[in-house]
């Protein structure tokens, strides 16, 4: 992907008196955001920025955690392996950080995470799905890393399933940017899935984040003539393949995963396809209705599942603070390891391995319009 030069922007939230044990103003904690706000996916970060900022300013009108505000330090972190290690070394070395809400992509939040490791920092990715943001190569689980979204290995079993069971499809035709982790965990998983549920992948191709023609793979998939095409990439990347998947009469349902969830996304290249995700703004769930009611009169647009659970992260992570009564970040750690947190993608609570245990919705794309389909729960 493209990368553009790092927008830097430090939001400091106004301080507001506080209750209890620490007195008005006698201490603040410090939290960062590391989203992509420029570049090819910058809707991701500009979700994940919004949500993650309407929790905070919750927790901070009713007193903030442990007696501290929270100050917030946002970093363009561009979805980019590099930009990212940037920003998280800037946030932690300079702005004397202990707590990461981000990245979004899993490219991203990897190297982070190694980073947050060594330093002693905690960090909840909202949206990287990949197994290896919060477990080690050796195995083991990261003990400080976190994430508030259902992993790529659930994504894809999901979407094979549905696949299967529901679209009735027999046959499929995979795409995959191999230099991306995100994209490949959901493929290898979805090609694996399919497969034992007895369906055949006719065609699997593989492209690179700069490529724009995909023609020649394209002809593939339209002579292997597959029941469905599934794309697990993001939305800028879909809207290319789509769109030229359209011009070519390729008649395959087209599904993906949660990088399919922008405003962006091109409605028109994709009618009639399908997509998991974390969340549905249609939920009826009081706590949805009243996360939504609040999002919209804040910034005059409907949530999405970036916003969704960015907001969840946030929350997931002050609540663990307040429950520890603790802004160390080793025993924050320990306390959101086994708590349990109502929030708005779902009642959360936390496997061996840092991930949320948690249902998944699948949404369609109909009409030019999003719409719920099912709820699938793990």
């Amino acid at each position: 992907m493209r990368i553009r030069t790092a927008v830097v922007a430090m939001v400091v939230l106004a301080l507001v008196a506080l209750s209890g044990c620490g007195g008005a103003g006698s201490k603040a904690v410090k939290i960062a955001i590391l989203a992509p706000l420029s570049g090819d996916v910058a809707t991701f970060g500009q979700s994940t920025r919004d949500g993650a900022m309407l929790a905070i300013e919750e927790w901070n009108a009713k007193g903030g955690v442990d007696g501290a505000t929270i100050e917030v330090v946002v970093e363009d972190s561009q979805c980019n392996a590099e930009a990212a290690v940037s920003a998280a070394n800037k946030v932690i070395d300079q702005d004397g950080v202990k707590f990461i809400i981000g990245e979004v992509c899993s490219s991203a939040s990897i190297p982070v995470s190694e980073i947050a490791t060594s330093k002693g920092v905690l960090q909840i990715s909202p949206t990287s799905t990949n197994p290896s943001v919060t477990v080690a190569e050796d195995g083991t689980t990261k003990s400080t890393i976190f994430r508030a979204c259902f992993i790529d290995p659930f994504q894809g079993l999901v979407g094979a399933k549905f696949a299967i069971e529901t679209l009735g499809a027999q046959t499929a035709a995979v795409f995959l940017d191999q230099g991306n982790d995100y994209v490949r965990g959901l493929a290898e998983v979805f090609i694996k899935e399919f497969e034992a549920a007895g369906g055949q992948v006719v065609v699997t191709e593989s492209y690179t984040g700069d490529d724009q023609d995909f023609s020649a793979i394209l002809t593939k998939v339209k002579d292997a003539n597959p029941d469905v095409l599934y794309l697990p990439d993001y939305y800028n990347t879909v809207n290319l393949i789509a769109g030229q998947a359209q011009e070519k009469g390729i008649t395959a349902v087209l599904m993906g995963g949660d990088g399919w969830d922008s405003a962006d996304l091109d409605v028109s290249v994709v009618e009639g396809g399908y997509f998991t995700n974390h969340f549905s703004a249609d939920d009826t769930r009081a706590i949805v209705q009243d996360f939504v009611s609040k999002y919209e009169a804040k910034y005059g647009a409907r949530p999405d599942a970036l916003a969704a659970l960015a907001y969840d992260a946030a929350t997931i992570l002050l609540q663990s603070m307040d429950q520890a009564n603790s802004v160390d970040p080793i025993k924050v750690a320990e306390t959101m390891a086994s708590g349990t947190f109502p929030v708005v993608s779902g009642e959360i609570t936390y496997d061996a391995s840092h991930n949320p245990v948690k249902s998944a919705v699948m949404l369609q794309v109909s009409g030019g319009q999003v719409i719920y389909t099912d709820t699938v729960a793990p």
